[in-house]
């Protein structure tokens, strides 16, 4: 099936599925993507055991279509989001974008100021710009820097920084903000140790290394933003190794966006 201008969903499908399979088969087997398009075609064994590898090795990847291919699906969307915001930052750079997360928080702050909102709400909004503003200038210069993988471990986690943390920062001042978000964070952190902890006696060892409260808060915020932030970075760089664009093409390295 070939390459259209403007494929329909199912030929577009396809194209992915074909695509995710030759990126698994070139993890062993050489010219595997490159070689459909070049003179020397696609490599294949001459061996009879060569044969059976291959066939084996590709019988392998296909069920793991049914895992990573919606995942792919998942790095388009994002993909889509990170580049629109990737190109207004681009524009008005670091200071720009520091500038802009500055007077946004500034008018929220003076607008508390005005309505007479208490001190320690007032200390509320104001920390929560700061850790909104630092971490969003964190998350550009990452992603200026270069590099896919600088991009992954430490853009993607600061941009989820900047959307977890200034609610948690601001609970810390506001007691009535506390209610709402420590509670869900007492829920969350209890699914997480009972569910996803619960191995080798990892989640007992937390419970009694640590009470949740206070600056505890903020830590674990910080912890789920890293791996969240990896895992939408990691599936925004697999849908670009399946559908690149155009910027992935030709640069291979600036962004994963």
């Amino acid at each position: 099936m070939s390459r259209s201008s403007d494929p329909g969903f199912l030929e577009a499908v396809a194209i992915d599925l074909q695509e995710l399979h030759a990126i698994w088969m070139s993890l062993v087997f050489p010219r595997q993507r490159e070689g459909r398009h070049s003179v020397l075609g696609r490599w294949r064994p001459e061996t009879t055991m060569g044969r059976i590898w291959y066939t084996l090795w590709s019988a392998i990847g296909t069920p793991l279509l049914a895992i990573l291919y919606p995942l792919a699906v998942l790095g388009f969307g994002i993909r889509y989001y990170a580049h629109r915001m990737d190109r207004v930052a681009a524009s008005i750079g670091i200071l720009g974008v520091v500038a802009v997360s500055i007077l946004a928080w500034g008018a929220l702050t003076a607008a508390a100021y005005f309505s007479r909102i208490s001190f320690d709400g007032l200390v509320a909004v104001a920390a929560a710009g700061l850790v909104a503003t630092v971490s969003a200038a964190l998350a550009v210069v990452f992603s200026r820097i270069g590099g896919r993988v600088t991009t992954v471990v430490f853009a993607y986690p600061f941009g989820v920084t900047a959307l977890f943390l200034p609610p948690v920062v601001a609970a810390l001042y506001s007691p009535t903000l506390a209610d709402v978000v420590f509670t869900r964070s007492d829920s969350i952190a209890i699914w997480i140790l009972d569910n996803i902890l619960d191995y080798g006696g990892i989640n007992t060892i937390i419970r009694e290394s640590f009470d949740l409260e206070g600056l505890a808060y903020v830590g674990m915020w910080f912890g789920l933003a890293v791996p969240i932030g990896w895992f939408l970075g990691i599936v925004v760089a697999l849908a670009n190794l399946v559908r690149p664009t155009a910027e992935s093409e030709s640069s291979g390295s600036s962004d994963v966006t």
